[in-house]
């Protein structure tokens, strides 16, 4: 038996002399770990190479629009609005309701405010009533006038057979003419107590404040609560204006002009203005004319200048710049092109005045170049010197772009 107990233990596998197996997560985790290198290679080196901008493509210009004139004068002034109105009620009043705040923009005859017409409408019920009882009058009158009448009559016909003596038919005839003038003069009261419904009405109407005109409201100048009259009254406690109404179509510029120089200013000269607001905004304009009286303190004359573009930019009291320029037509004549000049889109265009830089687009690259910048308006910039019409300006963020950028044209 101890000879089979030895057997078996020799045959008995000894699990704990076996070496450790080594874990399989690093090969698993390093597997991934290169997919994800792979992956990310991959995607460096297929994604968009490049600045992205866009493409302007430059269009030649006429020489009645490529040149600017020659400014022959310099002189500054405000923008001004030949409409406005300070809206008043025109009854003293409390003002129980307002409707406009500061930069609504109002239609003409809309209602800006209400006023307290309490005491108003019972001014007008009493006007009524008083017309009721002229009324009354006027046709109690009537009736004693024709009973007055018929007894005239009867004293007329009783004196032609004997039976009254001519006194009595005096006394008839005085009793129908009082009663004549007494009609005449109710008649009289009807038409007064009439007028007096027009006016208490008239001054129930005005406690309604409208518009006069369209416009932008600039000024709310009372609340509701306090009293509002078309005269200062109260010792500065009785609101003289409800608010400032401004039609902003009739802006136009008016600038001061040295009077030596006045001479140079002729009516419909054309011009160009520049915001103080927007120094890079060339606004055209014309002279309206030169107002005929000069201030002796300053030395100047006032000029109205309209203002050929209209914006929602431009607004009253603003200081403006404006260039008077010369009317000589160009040499080159209207319609003819020049060499070399073009027009882009305000947005290819970096300027500093009649100079700016713009981006032209070499294949993927870019080449930065100065140029010389000429009229302007709101939809385009005429380039005088140095980008000839069909090259192509990129439009993009110019903080990027350089000379020899890399760039990604995008639709």
């Amino acid at each position: 038996m101890e000879d089979k107990s030895a057997l078996l233990n020799q045959l008995r596998i000894d699990r704990e002399s076996e070496p450790p197996r080594s874990p399989k997560w690093p090969l698993w985790l390093a597997g991934a770990a290169g997919v994800l290198i792979i992956a990310g290679l991959a995607w460096f080196w297929s994604r968009p190479k490049g600045i992205p901008v866009h493409v302007a493509v430059a269009q030649p210009v006429s020489a009645d629009n490529a040149a600017a004139p020659a400014s022959i004068l310099d002189a500054s002034g405000y923008v001004v609005a030949r409409r406005q109105a300070t809206v008043a009620s025109k009854i003293t009043g409390k003002m129980v309701e307002l409707d406009i705040e500061e930069g609504d923009h109002v239609k003409e005859g809309q209602v800006i405010a209400r006023l307290d017409g309490t005491n108003l409408r019972a001014a007008l019920d009493a006007a009524r009533a008083q017309l009721d009882y002229a009324k009354s009058g006027l046709a109690e009158t009537e009736v004693n006038l024709k009973n007055a009448k018929r007894d005239y009559d009867r004293q007329t016909s009783l004196l032609a057979g004997h039976f009254v003596s001519q006194s009595a038919v005096d006394n008839a005839q005085t009793s129908m003419d009082a009663l004549a003038a007494q009609l005449a003069t109710q008649r009289t009261n009807v038409e007064v107590a009439q007028r007096n419904i027009d006016v208490a009405q008239r001054n129930l109407d005005d406690t309604v404040v409208r518009a006069p005109f369209a416009g932008v409201v600039t000024v709310k100048a009372a609340q509701p609560g306090e009293i509002v009259s078309p005269i200062s009254a109260g010792g500065g406690f009785t609101r003289t204006g409800i608010g400032t109404i401004v039609d902003m179509e009739s802006l136009e510029i008016q600038v001061d002009v040295n009077e030596n120089f006045i001479n140079r200013v002729q009516p419909d000269q054309k011009v160009t203005a520049k915001l103080n607001a927007y120094p890079d905004w060339q606004i055209p304009g014309h002279v309206i004319a030169v107002i005929p009286t000069a201030d002796r303190s300053k030395g100047t004359v006032t000029v109205r200048i309209a203002l050929d573009q209209k914006d929602p930019r431009i607004l009253p009291e603003m200081g403006v710049r404006v260039a008077f320029l010369d009317g000589t037509p160009g040499a080159g004549g209207a319609g003819s092109r020049i060499g070399g000049a073009a027009a882009l889109p305000p947005a290819a265009v970096q300027s500093s005045g009649a100079a700016g830089v713009v981006f032209v687009i070499h294949n993927s690259t870019v080449e930065r170049r100065a140029v010389k910048l000429g009229a302007a308006d709101g939809e385009r910039v005429v380039v005088l010197a140095g980008v000839t019409p069909g090259e192509r300006a990129a439009v993009g963020d110019f903080t990027r772009l350089k000379d020899g950028a890399e760039i990604r044209i995008e639709p």
